[in-house]
């Protein structure tokens, strides 16, 4: 007899997947807008893109060099 009670484990994890995309698209963009339009050249904004792709790593650094850890 085959157990069926585990058919539907992975519906609960795909919505935090999808939420946590939409956060971090929303965060993508707004770091985008941010860096590029400090940037003051061509080069400057391309590495302001590039700074926005990664921006929740520079937000783990930033949290944890405020706490201490």
């Amino acid at each position: 007899m085959e157990n069926t009670d585990n058919c539907n484990c992975n519906k609960n994890n795909n919505q935090a997947t999808a939420t946590g995309g939409a956060v971090y698209g929303l965060g993508l963009i707004g770091a985008a807008i941010y860096f590029i339009s400090a940037a003051t050249g061509f080069w400057a904004g391309l590495l302001g893109f590039l700074k926005a792709i990664v921006w929740p790593a520079f937000l783990v650094y930033e949290a944890f060099k405020a706490l201490g850890a």
